[in-house]
């Protein structure tokens, strides 16, 4: 929808309302654009405009910056008064009685300001009142002497009718009701709260600012002589647009206590006259774009119908409350007369506040009300702070399973030892309920390895009948895939020695940082089984650590508009510059890019992975030696013989995964290989939120002339990072030089072209090193005439993503399995490259980095 139809039809873009009565979820959440973020469940909180919504606000804009703001909104006049046509519509009322104000608090306030309420006049509120209705009561009682009194809830939670019965015996002056509280998914039984102040003849206030646009609100139905309701929340309006409602009797007496040009004619020197309809609450300044939104928003409420909304909504709260009934350690607080489209609970002995972040850091938004919002309501419970969910009609049944799958699979985690085995990678693709190690004797349970250290179990009693002098398996590198290898080893009952030449923490390699990408987009389908694998494999990770390590964000990686496409993936799409606009507006492409959207895309912390790897491999009794060089090896009998700085080492396997020295550890990758210098720097923002998700994810841009710009969102307090996937060879044996000013400015260059909002200071500079193979393939698997020796080399710039399932993978190996999954990441092929000075087995195509 554009300005010149705004309000005054149903949305052009609007789907239908309904297909054999029920809703179009897909339409409406394609119609949606924030639910290609995130599975948004705070309607209560602000709903997601729809984008027709947003058309009719940012249209309008346009139109004042070309003919200005008096004349945009001269133009537009009729479609104005639509919306308060609308509005009347929605509540039974006149357009005559609807005053369009900033927001429910606003209309609160002048209502209230026009009753002129005094000393001795008597309020009675329910204890669903919202904090700042109740602020303000509070305030007058404080200044003007009014007499507050709080009506107590029955055993339901609702308003005790017989207690308001009563205490409209005596005269008062207003009765206040919120429809539906903040802090729970309670309805409020306004029809009868309003009769019973009819037959006392004392006007009822309705806070509608929760119900309105997902439940029915009759004015005359339920006696309301004033109701105030928001815009932002199940009108899905834009934030800043508010409603008013006064009923004409009402009027006769409630004088605005200051009256504006907007509803007061000034008619002689010391003379006005009030408007005669509501609008004489409203002021002259006001945004037309934002009332021509919610006019659109209201025509789509209108559109879908109020009970048909209330029946998707409140059948899906219904949903999620059945379903936490069945979750271990969750509590519902929602009273006994919920039955709206919220719902609030808490996790046992836990701050919602973290319950809310971890259910964000799985793509489910919604938040957390503290009792300082409704403390007659909370606060009477003894509830400090509840979490809450609240839908719309672009949620569907898979967001409430989605939200308690990811609930229940956290209480698994805290049911389960903290430091728990992995599982076969692959086995979550499986849909394989995660079982005991390999090694006899079941998953660590003692508390001690839970604290981090070795516990003294059956494994761990079966290694101490081997040789003392010798391992299993000697893993050299403890970088991702070092790491990941030790523990699976480690796990499956193998006495494992992992070596680093380099003190634990150092930022010589290629593993270190804050964060890391994942994906689905890649090149070729060759790799698609071996990314399903990595994507399960981070999951069995974040089982056994106990933590989130993986956040799905979406990814864009953009390139030239006439560039061939280089990346594809299940699930990906290619998009213009229009559409990933519309994904990322963190992002700026001109008219001459187009990308492909991953939506299985995200963020990897890697510093949580490795501390997480290094815990887990202490607990299953990994010998880690950090700062111990390996000066050489080769073969010894039926075993391998590795030398160190510190002495000889023997064992039964070796798995070199040494990043940029593997070169030096095996000669015949030292031809292949080659080590580049790698830049990275985080950016502050002054608009932070314009690069975190859902506004930024993973991204890349292939500049032309420049190379591949990638870049990954603000995550966890750090700006957003960038770098360029390309850089001069670099001698690993010597220590990094510090980033360079042109090295810096290079990238806050790209940084100004393709990230606007980067416009804060440099926090961070990183260098490190991508070891480069042939086709940025890596090699996985036994080194070539050497079986009792593996080798994974090298990440080629995009190899972290791969981490646990490869360490997986050499586990296998070492065990004798075989896996042919891997067969196009063969050793052979690039140890090969170094005789025939020419690309192995893994073929012609350039992979794509990071």
């Amino acid at each position: 929808m554009n300005a010149n139809t705004a309000g005054t039809a149903a949305p052009a873009e609007s789907p239908a309302a309904a297909r054999n009565g029920a809703f179009d979820v897909a339409a409406l959440r394609a119609a949606t654009p924030g639910m290609l973020h995130a599975r948004h469940l705070n309607a209560a909180g602000a709903a997601l405009p729809s984008r027709a919504t947003l058309s009719a606000v940012t249209e309008h804009l346009r139109l004042e910056s070309l003919l200005g703001g008096y004349e945009a909104a001269e133009a537009l006049s009729a479609r104005t008064e639509e919306v308060y046509r609308a509005a009347a519509r929605l509540l039974g009322a006149r357009p005559e009685d609807i005053a369009l104000v900033e927001s429910a608090s606003v209309a609160w306030q002048r209502a209230l300001g026009a009753l002129r309420l005094g000393a001795g006049d008597r309020v009675l509120a329910t204890s669903s009142t919202y904090v700042s209705s109740a602020l303000h009561l509070l305030e007058l009682r404080e200044s003007h002497g009014i007499v507050l009194e709080v009506l107590p809830a029955d055993a339901s939670g609702q308003v005790d009718l017989g207690a308001l019965e009563r205490a409209l015996r005596e005269p008062a002056a207003l009765v206040t009701v919120a429809h539906v509280p903040t802090s729970s998914g309670l309805v409020e039984p306004v029809a009868e709260v309003g009769a019973l102040a009819a037959r006392a003849g004392v006007p009822m206030l309705l806070d509608a600012t929760q119900s309105l646009g997902q439940l029915p609100v009759s004015v005359e139905g339920m006696g309301c002589g004033i109701v105030v309701a928001t815009g932002r929340k199940f009108l899905r309006g834009p934030r800043g647009t508010g409603l008013l409602y006064v009923a004409p009797e009402l009027r006769a007496t409630a004088r605005p206590a200051a009256p504006d040009v907007r509803g007061a004619a000034w008619s002689a020197a010391h003379r006005y006259e009030l408007v005669a309809g509501a609008q004489r609450y409203e002021t002259w300044e006001a945004s037309h774009a934002l009332r021509l939104g919610l006019g659109t928003a209201l025509q789509e409420t209108l559109e879908l119908g109020v009970e048909r909304i209330r029946d998707h909504v409140t059948a899906l709260a219904g949903r999620m409350r059945a379903g936490l009934s069945g979750v271990p350690g969750i509590l519902v607080t929602d009273p006994p007369a919920a039955a709206s489209g919220i719902v609030t609970f808490l996790r046992e002995d836990e701050d919602p506040r973290q319950t809310v972040r971890d259910l964000r850091a799985t793509g489910c938004r919604l938040t957390t009300v503290p009792a300082a919002h409704g403390q007659w309501d909370l606060g009477r419970r003894g509830l400090a702070r509840v979490a809450r969910a609240s839908f719309h009609v672009y949620n569907s049944e898979d967001d409430v399973d989605a939200l308690l799958a990811s609930l229940a699979e956290r209480e698994r985690r805290h049911g389960t030892a903290a430091l728990a085995a992995p599982r076969p990678a692959g086995a979550a693709l499986a849909g394989r309920v995660p079982g005991p190690p390999a090694a006899a004797g079941g998953p660590v349970t003692d508390p001690a390895a839970v604290a981090g250290e070795p516990a003294p179990g059956p494994v761990l009693r079966a290694r101490a009948g081997r040789g003392g002098g010798r391992a299993d398996v000697i893993v050299v590198g403890a970088g991702i895939h070092g790491s990941s290898a030790a523990w699976h080893l480690a796990a499956r009952g193998a006495r494992v020695v992992h070596l680093d030449r380099f003190p634990a923490g150092h930022t010589r390699g290629s593993s270190h940082g804050r964060t890391r990408m994942i994906r689905r987009a890649y090149p070729s389908p060759v790799w698609d089984p071996l990314v399903d694998t990595a994507y399960a494999a981070w999951a069995e990770l974040e089982l056994a650590a106990g933590q989130r390590l993986v956040t799905r964000t979406g990814g864009l990686y953009a390139r030239a508009a006439d560039a061939p496409i280089t990346l594809r993936g299940p699930g990906c799409e290619q998009v213009d510059h229009v559409r990933a606009a519309e994904l990322f507006p963190g992002l700026r492409l001109c008219e001459g890019f187009s990308a492909t959207h991953d939506p299985a895309a995200g963020v990897i912390d890697a510093a949580a992975s490795l501390t997480a790897l290094a815990s887990l491999g202490r607990v299953h009794g990994v010998d880690r030696r950090d700062g111990c060089a390996v000066l050489g090896w080769r073969r010894d009998g039926d075993g391998v013989r590795v030398e160190t700085e510190t002495g000889v080492l023997r064992a039964d396997r070796l798995v070199v995964a040494a990043g940029p020295w593997t070169g030096e550890l095996l000669p015949a990758f030292a031809g292949p290989l080659s080590v580049v210098r790698i830049v990275n720097v985080h950016l502050g923002s002054s608009r932070q939120h314009l690069l975190q998700p859902p506004l930024l994810g993973p991204f890349s841009v292939d500049v032309p002339d420049l190379g591949l710009l990638y870049g990954i969102p603000s995550f966890d307090g750090a700006g957003v990072k960038i770098g360029l996937d390309h850089g001069p060879e670099e001698d690993p044996s010597a220590p990094a030089e510090p980033v360079t000013a042109a090295e810096r400015d290079r990238l806050l260059g790209l940084a100004s072209r393709f990230l606007p909002a980067a416009d804060g200071p440099v926090e961070e500079t990183i260098t490190c090193r991508y070891t480069m193979a042939p086709n940025n393939r890596f090699a996985v698997g036994r080194l070539p005439g050497e079986k009792r020796v593996l080798v994974v080399a090298a990440c080629s710039g995009h190899g972290f993503k791969f981490g646990p399932a490869l360490g997986a993978a050499l586990a296998d190996l070492a065990e004798g399995k075989e896996r042919a999954d891997l067969d196009f990441l063969s050793p052979a092929a690039m140890a090969g490259t170094a005789e025939t000075g020419r690309p192995g087995a893994a073929g012609p195509t350039r992979e794509a980095r990071t």
